[in-house]
């Protein structure tokens, strides 16, 4: 029989989850959950989270909610291996190994150092000023998370490619100096994800400050819809769905007939306020029932960490045996 496929995604846990993390990776990773011919692995990425964010507390509560937030939306954790990074003690030892075959001048050509390096070199800092190991060296474990468990396909954004590119380049150097022991992943990119715009028509972001989070009550969310940046365009006047937030947001909760509806009410000149209602109506429908789990969940937080060490255990089955058997490869082993 063959082995399934293997699928595999990551979340950091920095934020509060927000509408462009649900319609980018949570939604459509959990649809492919479902799917019988896969094997699903999805994790909480706080070993991440310590890149970038210095605040325990904030790490510790963004964990609770991103994991509540899956099993909110449906997680079947009885068909995937759901589980905290920092619960798999085998995936830092990995990383290791990793680092230990890495060229440094791969990790020198990484997107996020590099950019970290031109703005200091525009601001006159030394080049290197503020940057950790965490952040020169964080592709190595993201490698680490991927090969652990000989993930076939990682969905990424196309701002992610470079990552899967870096971890085949690694695989492939271990397994050209030890053996065959890693598969040589791909990157899935799905061009029909949509990439939201947040309140100001940027990327939706927390960096940006623009975010919608996704469990807002009601009238909260409603709030943060009507904040929605747009043109002076008049009720009458004809509009451009494309250049417009608002109906890019819409388009990523609509059905194919809804969408069509529309583009012929933009192009009869709706009002903006309208749009915003009608936007509104349509991302609460689909929130109401699951923000009513999220609730339940977030304030049953053991609930949650008997999830996640379930998770751990069935991850550890995999990942326990595979690095002895790398261990032994690079001679870390028994004398007799």
């Amino acid at each position: 029989m063959t082995e399934s496929r293997r699928v595999l995604t990551g979340i950091t846990t920095s934020g509060t989850p927000h509408l462009g993390n649900y319609v980018g990776a949570i939604k459509p990773a959990i649809q492919t959950s479902r799917d019988p011919s896969l094997q699903s692995f999805y994790f909480l990425a706080d070993y991440h989270a310590l890149v970038k964010c210095f605040e325990g507390e904030r790490v510790h509560r963004s964990t609770l909610e991103i994991a509540a937030t899956w099993l909110a939306l449906g997680l079947d954790t009885s068909r995937s291996v759901f589980y905290r990074q920092s619960d798999i003690p085998e995936i830092p030892e990995l990383t290791w190994l990793l680092t230990c075959v890495t060229a440094k001048g791969l990790m020198n050509r990484a997107h996020a150092y590099k950019a970290q390096v031109a703005e200091n070199e525009a601001a006159g800092e030394d080049p290197d000023y503020g940057i950790t190991m965490g952040l020169f060296c964080y592709p190595v474990l993201m490698a680490a998370d991927i090969l652990m468990f000989n993930a076939h396909s990682v969905p990424v954004g196309r701002d992610q490619i470079q990552h899967l590119e870096m971890a085949r380049d690694i695989a492939a150097r271990f397994n050209h100096r030890y053996g065959e022991h890693f598969v040589l992943p791909e990157a899935a990119v799905d061009e029909h994800v949509a990439t939201l715009p947040g309140t100001d028509g940027r990327k939706m972001s927390k960096s940006y400050d623009n975010i919608i989070p996704l469990w807002l009550p009601a009238n909260k969310l409603r709030k943060a819809i009507m904040k929605i940046k747009t043109n002076s365009q008049e009720p009458g006047e004809p509009k451009d769905p494309d250049t417009a937030a608002v109906y890019a947001i819409y388009a990523a909760f609509a059905s194919p007939s809804q969408r069509t509806e529309m583009r012929q009410a933009f192009a009869d000149g709706i009002a903006w306020g309208e749009v915003k209602q009608q936007l509104f109506e349509l991302v609460d429908a689909e929130l109401a029932e699951p923000r009513e789990r999220y609730e339940a969940l977030i304030n049953d937080p053991p609930r949650i960490e008997k999830e996640l060490k379930l998770g751990a255990e069935r991850a550890r089955e995999i990942a326990t045996p595979f690095v002895q058997r790398l261990r032994d490869a690079v001679g870390l082993r028994a004398l007799q």
